[in-house]
């Protein structure tokens, strides 16, 4: 008798696969934020600060703090959806996290010295949505059905 090992591939639930695909955008954000041309004014992007002239897309203002705050999410999120408590709580957390940097960005000037990671308003309606987009997956892709009863 031969022993055989064989790779079994595990089904992963639905709040690990989004775990695992949230993990994913955010490493891949992560990187691009440091690719020319995907980064505008590039060469202005300094390592935090209010200054920091790069935008990704053109649109979202980014330092070299913030794509590294973007990778380590991105490793977070692929590390964590390894187990469905551990995709939970990567997507509630998260989502908390988006939601106070929502917040930060709201309250703090846009040009203020406060504004060190840095954000403009298109991050900051861009951190609401995955805010609440997290926790909405976090909380729902969860959720237990309660056990239907039969009448006899």
């Amino acid at each position: 008798m031969s022993a055989h090992t064989h790779a079994t591939r595990v089904a992963h639930t639905p709040v690990q696969q989004a775990a695992l695909l949230v993990g994913a955008v955010f490493l891949l954000v992560g990187v691009l934020g440091f690719i020319p041309g995907i980064t505008t004014n590039y060469d202005t992007m300094q390592f935090a600060s209010h200054e920091s002239g790069a935008q990704l897309f053109g649109i979202f203002q980014v330092s070299i703090l913030h794509n590294l705050v973007h990778l380590l999410f991105g490793v977070a999120g692929l590390a964590m959806s390894r187990t469905a408590s551990g995709a939970r709580t990567f997507l509630l957390v998260g989502g908390a996290i988006y939601l106070v940097l929502w917040l930060y960005g709201l309250l703090v000037g846009h040009t203020s010295e406060a504004n060190f990671i840095p954000l403009n308003t298109a991050d900051d309606w861009l951190h609401f949505v995955l805010g609440i987009g997290m926790i909405a997956m976090g909380a729902l892709l969860t959720r237990r059905t309660a056990p239907t009863s039969r009448r006899m």
